[in-house]
């Protein structure tokens, strides 16, 4: 695995407590069939397992799993400020995960086209006090589509930091990986991993900022 990158914290997004008193916190994870955790014989996803692992002291915590097939970051960005407003309701600290990247790749998404919806995503979650936390794509089975993945992950790597928001670079520590490249070659649609693989991407989630954002 490679080092924990350094990154800049987003702006604090201030976390009153609600009526009762009580910190809620609503999580929501947005994105395609990596968020959904599709091929995953556990029914987990690198989501399950990193809210699994997940504990804050002290505050109520919840989080919902918006992932769907196929969605390119033009989808995303059409959908998100309709689902996740209802799963933040009644919550004192409202939290955005984005994931995005695969479809953008295979169906033609231009790079000025995917880094303008993230970038749209980011900066309506700042004026509405949102605290968005990103996830770059993960590698595919074909290089031409890396090839493009990897111009994404740096494109999404930049809107990230010059807007301060943690952004989780999956593609560079499992291109190439044994474990990764094992679970991918054993896939039953060649697309998405088993256990193992979301394994190592909530592995990447974890050790990569997600215990500072989420605190």
């Amino acid at each position: 695995m490679s080092t924990d990158p350094q990154f800049t914290p987003s702006a604090a997004v201030a976390s009153a407590p609600g009526d009762d008193g009580e910190r809620r916190v609503s999580v929501v994870f947005i994105g395609d069939s990596f968020v959904a955790g599709v091929g995953d014989p556990k029914a987990q996803g690198w989501v399950g397992r990193v809210m699994g692992r997940t504990v804050l002291d002290g505050a109520h915590l919840a989080h919902y799993n918006l992932g769907v097939g196929g969605q390119t970051s033009g989808d995303v960005s059409q959908r998100w400020l309709t689902e996740a407003p209802l799963r933040w309701e009644g919550a004192s600290d409202r939290r955005l995960v984005v994931s995005f990247g695969r479809a953008d790749a295979e169906t033609g998404v231009s790079l000025a086209r995917h880094r303008l919806n993230l970038a749209n995503i980011l900066d309506e979650c700042a004026s509405r006090g949102v605290a968005p936390f990103v996830v770059g794509p993960a590698p595919a089975a074909d290089a031409e589509v890396d090839a493009q993945l990897m111009q994404i992950t740096e494109a999404q790597r930049d809107v990230c930091e010059r807007r301060g928001v943690p952004f989780v670079d999956v593609f560079a520590p499992l291109a190439g990986h044994e474990q990764w490249d094992s679970d991918m070659a054993s896939s039953l649609d060649g697309v998405h991993p088993g256990q193992a693989g979301y394994g190592l991407i909530a592995w990447l989630v974890l050790h990569h900022g997600w215990s500072d954002w989420i605190a």
